[in-house]
């Protein structure tokens, strides 16, 4: 059942538009609409999946989330606090309460430090957490949290390790300062898939063990409903389908989540057989210029006039942004 405490993190109607470049900003057709009017909350211990195509903005919002990219409208709200409006001091306490993990592990550490310089960072930008004295057992206590022996790789190099094991740095790295809320934009689409698999029970280990809360972002449905209480499918921007991750994998309404899913790879011969593959017809449509009504009309095969001209709200006891939702 999915949690029911505090709503730690929410997203209040967020947009991003990035100006294309060369043009004026803010007008019709010269933005590119990355993110363009996301809603959400987040619960205390909740992991929340967000999946969707490539392009349609999950990166953008997981870095809205953390404060790193600004809105063009809206609010991201972590408990009492407005996150793009923190500054100086408060943005820094308000950084010790929600981190990131990064998509790429080969990319996201530095290569010319040390793993014991890249954790003993957090500590070195935020010195009142611990005791200069107590920083380095942390460290080594982290290293042990997430499967590494300190005795053998505290002072090698970001080279020295495969992928998977970059991951598990980078995820002691957002732990050093126990934070509440945790956003991973897709942690584990660089892995092998065995890899990934230890990666993502790592994750939903340290979740029983500390509370915290997860913004898993991610393409591969199937890692999703490994680790998700609640998943929202993302489609150009916007958000089209939100649910209990049961409820939404077994029953989906929207045709875009359906089709989605029946992408999935099923390992029973029998299974692949009686599943009706769905084939979307063209390429996403451009996020400079997006459809009006229903920006997932023109791949959908239940397409109407309506759809066309008018725009569906995320609504409903299963929230779903289509005129003609599927039976649940």
């Amino acid at each position: 059942m999915p949690p029911t405490g505090d709503v730690v993190l929410r997203a209040d109607n967020l947009v991003k538009h990035f100006p294309l470049k060369g043009r004026i900003p803010f007008t019709s057709g010269d933005v590119v609409k990355a993110v363009d009017g996301v809603s959400f909350e987040l619960r205390r211990g909740e992991t929340l999946g967000v999946v969707g195509e490539s392009g349609c903005g999950k990166s953008t919002l997981a870095r809205m989330l953390v404060g790193l990219e600004r809105p063009t409208h809206g609010a991201v709200r972590f408990s009492d606090a407005v996150v793009h409006e923190a500054r100086g001091g408060d943005l820094r306490r308000l950084r010790r309460r929600i981190q990131i993990v990064l998509q790429d592990p080969y990319t996201s550490l530095n290569p010319r430090r040390s793993i014991r310089e890249i954790l003993l960072q957090p500590f070195e930008i935020h010195p009142d957490v611990l005791p200069k004295s107590q920083r380095l057992n942390r460290v080594k206590e982290l290293l042990d949290l997430v499967g590494l022996d300190p005795a053998v790789h505290l002072d090698r190099y970001p080279h020295q390790f495969s992928g998977g094991q970059r991951q598990r740095i980078g995820i002691a790295r957002a732990l050093a300062l126990q934070p509440e809320v945790i956003v991973c934009d897709e942690p584990v689409s660089a892995l092998d898939v065995s890899v990934q698999a230890q990666v993502v029970n790592l994750l939903k280990r340290l979740q029983d063990e500390f509370g915290i809360a997860y913004v898993f972002i991610a393409h591969d449905l199937s890692v999703v409903r490994h680790i998700s209480d609640r998943v929202a499918v993302m489609y150009l921007g916007k958000l089209v389908e939100t649910g209990p991750g049961a409820d939404l994998y077994d029953a989906p309404r929207h045709p875009y989540t359906k089709a989605l899913l029946s992408a999935v790879p099923i390992p029973e011969p029998v299974g692949r057989k009686q599943r009706q593959r769905i084939i979307l017809a063209g390429d996403p449509p451009s996020p400079v210029n997006p459809p009006s009504g229903c920006r997932f009309r023109t791949r959908c095969w239940q397409a109407t006039n309506t759809c066309a001209t008018t725009e569906p709200p995320l609504a409903g006891e299963h929230p779903v942004a289509c005129h003609y939702p599927l039976a649940g």
